[in-house]
This record gives structure tokens, C-alpha cells and sequence, in this order.
């Protein structure tokens, strides 16, 4: 019998004691269990935290992941971003060979796939968080008279140094164990360019590119 422990976390208070966001997700573990669940299976335990998903320390996930150990159940989630946001913490679940794992809401995603999910997910966050600040400094500078041409172009030249080397930090869960499984630059690229994800440019990948971004890595 297929055993399952679920777990769901909300960010607030309020939406713990309300329940809006706790039904969402139990919406979508119903729809995984009824529909893709080998049968007969079977819920043996059923964990939530209420806090914010920046922060990992969490007290009923870590006691999810011991009954899903202890009982050989599945961990069983709404979707990716109710463990966590970050692609580090996420990965770690992912490659512990002691827990199984699936999400709902990508009822077929394998461990690499949901790599890619969570890599591009922090990427589109850090995206919006740096477009924030960005108008933010803008705002700011209305009325100001700005500094130099030089003193602006190294200014822009530093921060497109911290986003490539940002970049890079997001990929290395995907782009890692390819190169260390013994792809060849060419076939990370073209497992980049099977999942949908494009370049700073938004264009596709090719193998320089990627030697880029493994050399930023190892830097």
C-alpha cells in the first residue's frame, strides 16, 4: 500500500486560522491522490507550519520528513514552493535518498525536473525583487543630478557582474550534477534548452555558455 505524509505551510496567521490557503492546497493533494496516486494508498500523517517561506526553520516539515522516513511514506505536497524558496534547501530534500517526494501540482515531475522548477522560480523572484529596488532607486533619483558617464557605466558594469554571478548560483543545481554525471557542455545545453530555459538574453543555450557560467561556479 502507498503511504503518504502530508504537509502544507502558509505564510500568515491569518491565513492559517482562515483557511484559504490551507483549502487551496488541500484542493490540489485531493486531485494528486484521487487521480495519480497508485491505489490503495493510504494518509498517515498530515503536518502544517505557519510562517514565511524565506525561513527554513520549521518545526512540523522536520517532523513530516521523520514519519515519512520512519513509516517508508511519500512526502506529499501542494506545490514546490510550500517546502521552501530556496533552490539550496529544496535540492537538499530532493537528493536525500532516504525520502521520497512528490508535488501535486507537477504530479509527473522526476528530481530533475523539480531542480529546474525551483531553480527558475528563485530566478523570476530575484528578478522582480532587483526590478523593485531598481524603481525604488529611480524614484529616488528624480530631481537629483546624477553622477559622470565613467562613474555610471562602472556602476552598471559592477551590477551586471553580480547578476551573471547570481545567475549562475541559480543554475548550479542543475548544471552541476549534469557536468558531474559526465555530460558534455553541449548536452547541458541541450538539457537547458529541453526545459524552456533561455539565456540572460533570452536566447538558447550553447556551450560556451555554459563553460561561462560552470567557470563563474568554480570562481
Amino acid at each position: 500500500m502507498q503511504r503518504y505524509v502530508i504537509y502544507k505551510r502558509v505564510s500568515t496567521v491569518d491565513q492559517g486560522k482562515s483557511g484559504l490557503g490551507l483549502e487551496a492546497q488541500s484542493r490540489d493533494i485531493a486531485i494528486y491522490l484521487d487521480t495519480y496516486s497508485p491505489e490503495p494508498f493510504e494518509v498517515v500523517g498530515e503536518y502544517v507550519d505557519v510562517l514565511s517561506g524565506k525561513n527554513d526553520d520549521r518545526p512540523e516539515l522536520i517532523k513530516a520528513i521523520d514519519q515519512a522516513k520512519r513509516d517508508k511514506a511519500t512526502l506529499l505536497v501542494a506545490k514546490l514552493d510550500r517546502l521552501s524558496r530556496k533552490v539550496s534547501f529544496i535540492s537538499h530534500l530532493i537528493d536525500d535518498p532516504k525520502l521520497a517526494l512528490r508535488v501535486a501540482s507537477m504530479p509527473h515531475a522526476d528530481k530533475f525536473q523539480l531542480h529546474i522548477y525551483a531553480a527558475l522560480a528563485e530566478q523570476e523572484r530575484e528578478f522582480i525583487s532587483q526590478r523593485t529596488k531598481a524603481a525604488l532607486r529611480q524614484a529616488k533619483e528624480r530631481g537629483q543630478k546624477l553622477g559622470g558617464l565613467r562613474d555610471k557605466t562602472m556602476k552598471r558594469n559592477i551590477a551586471i557582474q553580480e547578476q551573471a554571478q547570481k545567475r549562475a548560483s541559480n543554475l548550479e543545481s542543475i548544471v552541476v550534477p549534469l557536468r558531474d554525471r559526465g555530460d558534455s557542455l553541449r548536452d547541458i545545453a541541450a538539457a537547458l534548452n529541453k526545459a524552456g530555459i533561455k539565456t540572460a538574453r533570452g536566447a538558447e543555450w550553447q556551450a560556451p555558455q555554459v563553460k561561462r557560467v560552470l567557470d563563474r561556479l568554480a570562481s
